[in-house]
């Protein structure tokens, strides 16, 4: 039957690509995805891809989208933990246990960087964990810059998943990645019950890092009869404050 003619019933076009490339991905691997054999598993002409996608670059970011959909609703929908790191906590395992289940999708999506570029269900991830970042350093309990812990938690939970999806599942220590998280975020944020007095005193550069830190978190959200000129200077400061304790 033709596209044109195709049932009412059947999937479209577009989404009848998407699984059968999906489906080749998760059977054999990224290498198993070509334009041969996506057109022929989803009963297309192989111009209707490039039609869509533009090209097979474009289906495979679809694809990873795709198979990301489920992991990223879950980290968006779940109950948030009170305290924000624990909330961190719970995004690395997510994460970890994503990739360890999906290993064709997870090494699609990280597997193989190039600077500058990204793929999209990676940028949405990324957003995510930006948010989720973004409570603790609101709560004055980061010990580096919302950057800098972003980039930390997001370099060690990739590289220990692909190291992870890298290992024969016998072989596997999961205790590995909990190792790991832990040693990150002790390096990135401090513990509920630090306080000035118990932490260090204002004077001690880490305790005004911390603040600093804080307050810029909280800046966008300020009430504060500034001018943008202002608001610019002021986290520059702030800035300045957050990298003096390193």
């Amino acid at each position: 039957m033709s596209e044109q003619f195709a049932s009412p019933q059947a999937p479209p076009t577009r989404d009848r690509i998407v699984a059968a490339a999906a489906q080749l991905l998760t059977e054999g691997g990224r290498d198993a995805v070509t334009t041969r054999s996506v057109s022929g598993a989803a009963g297309v002409q192989p111009p209707t891809i490039y039609r869509l996608f533009g090209d097979m670059d474009g289906l495979l970011d679809t694809v990873a989208s795709y198979g990301f959909a489920s992991y990223l609703r879950t980290k968006v929908e779940r109950e948030h933990a009170a305290d924000p790191v624990d909330d961190l906590r719970q995004g690395w395992d997510l994460h970890t246990d994503f990739g360890l289940a999906n290993p064709a999708f997870y090494t699609l999506i990280y597997g193989d960087p190039h600077p500058g570029e990204q793929r999209t269900a990676a940028r949405e991830a990324a957003g995510i964990l930006r948010g989720l970042v973004h409570r603790v350093a609101a709560e004055g309990r980061l010990r580096v810059t919302e950057r800098q812990a972003v980039d930390m938690i997001h370099n060690a939970g990739r590289g220990v998943t692909l190291g992870l999806i890298g290992t024969a599942p016998s072989d596997r220590d999961r205790t590995v990645s909990d190792r790991v998280r832990e040693a990150i975020l002790a390096a990135v944020t401090t513990p509920a019950a630090s306080t000035d007095t118990e932490g260090g005193t204002p004077a001690d550069p880490a305790s005004a890092a911390r603040h600093a830190i804080a307050l810029n978190a909280a800046l966008p959200s300020s009430s504060a009869d500034l001018t943008p000129a202002e608001r610019a200077m002021l986290s520059e400061w702030l800035g300045r404050i957050a990298s003096s304790a390193r």
